[in-house]
């Protein structure tokens, strides 16, 4: 049955991996976010780590975790969050997808994915019982950034069946930055600022357009993979949501500034 109450929609930058395991500012975020809000019946993630070439969605009634990374210690890959798969939600987000003006070729369900670590490294200190169930749609990337717009569009009933959505990615994301620097380059604290702003005015156009933004843009997106979850939460706005900005830093070319987009009290 659907809830009484609309679920809000989350932005989370996620960053290094390591947040999962470490006691940190952005790790105690998430937690203070997962105790903030309403507790979802289902969580459906958009991360930067699964691109496909059409439209999945996990099956699986027990995904594994996937470690999709490489020289980090091993207590990191000894990490497992063994959350339960929602097939009853992938399938009710694929009915929604086909309803989109996208129409996408390819629209179905992976029985063997599991969690990449865009998606278990921010639930881990979000939910740390793992007794939320999951389901993980890939990024599609066939699709251009206003298709992914249109797309996040299809999933808004969600909202109001106690499933709470989340993109889990970086606004800036440019991993040729040298990050035994400590500069945070200028051009990743202006692009940052000016994405924050263009979201609060509601201007999803620009921000679906973003090589029309100049080479701040251009540097801060790079190969955007970890920027598109971002436009399917910008696409489940309604009016009267409050956005909220957390976990809102920039250090090298990575911005884990995060986004509570929920109804007014």
């Amino acid at each position: 049955m659907p809830d009484a109450i609309s679920m809000p929609v989350l932005f989370l930058g996620h960053g290094s991996p390591m947040n999962a395991i470490e006691d940190n500012a952005f790790s105690r975020g998430w937690a203070a976010i997962g105790r903030e809000l309403p507790r979802p019946r289902a969580i459906l993630i958009v991360s930067a780590h699964w691109e496909t070439e059409g439209v999945f969605l996990t099956g699986s009634e027990a995904p594994e975790t996937i470690h999709d990374f490489y020289g980090f210690p091993k207590a990191l890959f000894d990490v497992r969050y063994n959350a339960p798969g929602a097939r009853w939600l992938a399938e009710r987000a694929q009915t929604l997808l086909g309803t989109s003006s996208v129409k996408p070729t390819r629209l179905r369900l992976d029985e063997g994915r599991g969690f990449d670590h865009g998606v278990w490294s921010v639930l881990r200190p979000m939910y740390p019982a793992a007794d939320i169930p999951i389901v993980q749609l890939s990024l599609d990337r066939s699709l251009t950034p206003d298709q992914h717009l249109e797309l996040g569009k299809a999933l808004a009933p969600l909202r109001d069946e106690g499933v709470l959505i989340i993109g889990s990615g970086d606004i800036v994301h440019n991993l040729r930055v040298d990050f035994r620097r400590a500069e945070t380059p200028a051009w990743a604290v202006a692009f940052n600022d000016r994405a924050k702003a263009l979201i609060l005015e509601g201007n999803d156009a620009a921000l679906a357009g973003y090589e029309s933004l100049g080479p701040e843009a251009a540097a801060s997106i790079n190969s955007a993979e970890h920027y598109l979850p971002l436009l399917y939460v910008l696409a489940l706005r309604r009016p009267g949501d409050t956005i909220r900005f957390f976990n809102d830093t920039v250090f090298a070319a990575i911005s884990m500034t995060s986004i509570v987009m929920s109804e007014a009290a």
